[in-house]
């Protein structure tokens, strides 16, 4: 009893600081759902649109830039590297997965060159976070304050845009490429804006974290995209897919409840090193649990290499 106790004491005390990662790292959430949910186009850009953005918006932040203006500059690097992806997708018939395993790989090298090294500290230097009033500089509730008010907008906006003909337009790519050309629609610009718009939103996280954490690393997104898919796939447990509301709400509410679910079980000795084994498995749990409730037993080695 003492022991539950005690986990439950050391849960609640980080819970704030867990909170206001979490909403920082729904942008990313929402990066990997738009391509993978509503383009049909499975991205890995995220894991290097994150530490481009990161680095970017340090750079700025160490030469004197507002921190705001360091944001919109890493967001428009972000949407750059997506429609990098995109247009290397669809030019040269390379796999979406390929794709952004290149640029991936290739943000790697432009980071450093960025920065110039391999981590950059900017403390000391302002950022969003330091214009909440009634809030300490730095602490979780203005970081809750502001990454909340951020999600809201961003929620807001695109809720707003996929209800236009364009959003229409977007996800009608998604569900099927060819009649959506063959009703007029512009596959190249639809795919290119999206998947650019989802790293761009990925960029913005990495640029949120830096004035977060108050460095910028070029190993900062190591990983940050199977946490995002873990925090995906929670999020469409818990609310759905089903429509356009549901699949917007899905990355953050999955976020939080992701992140939690880890601050949960550091607090209960989990050793950290075992949290990517245990992500890992998770993913792997939520991806078969359809397969699993359908009763399908293993599929025929012709009938797996179809589907």
């Amino acid at each position: 009893m003492g022991f539950v106790q005690e986990v439950l004491t050391s849960f609640v005390a980080i819970i704030p600081v867990t909170l206001a990662q979490s909403l920082i790292l729904a942008f990313v959430v929402l990066g990997i759902m738009i391509p993978f949910r509503m383009l049909n186009f499975p991205d890995l850009t995220s894991e290097g649109a994150f530490p481009l953005g990161g680095c970017v918006c340090g750079v700025l932040l160490a030469a004197g830039v507002s921190p705001l203006a360091a944001i919109a500059v890493a967001f428009a690097a972000g949407f750059a590297a997506g429609c990098c992806t995109a247009f290397i997708h669809l030019r040269f018939r390379i796999h979406t997965l390929l794709a952004g395993i290149l640029m991936m790989t290739m943000l790697y090298s432009i980071n450093l060159r960025i920065m110039g090294k391999s981590n950059l500290s900017v403390f000391g230097s302002p950022t969003v976070f330091d214009w909440v009033p009634f809030a300490r500089p730095g602490f979780p509730a203005s970081k809750i304050v502001v990454a909340g008010l951020l999600a809201l907008i961003v929620f807001m906006a695109l809720y707003m845009f996929f209800r236009t003909e364009k959003g229409t337009a977007v996800r009608a790519v998604g569900a099927n490429p060819d009649m959506a050309e063959a009703q007029g629609i512009n596959v190249w610009a639809a795919t290119i804006g999206g998947v650019g718009l989802a790293s761009a939103f990925s960029a913005s996280s990495g640029a949120l974290m830096v004035q977060s954490q108050g460095f910028a690393d070029v190993n900062m997104g190591l990983g940050i995209l199977i946490n995002g898919l873990a925090a995906l796939m929670i999020g469409e447990a818990v609310v759905g897919k089903q429509t356009v509301w549901r699949q917007l709400v899905a990355p953050f509410a999955g976020a939080i409840i992701y992140y939690q679910l880890v601050s949960f079980c550091l607090a209960a000795g989990m050793p950290p090193p075992d949290l990517k084994l245990a992500t890992g498995l998770f993913v792997l749990a939520m991806l078969a649990l359809p397969s699993l409730k359908r009763g399908r037993g293993p599929a025929p080695a012709r009938e797996a290499i179809r589907e």
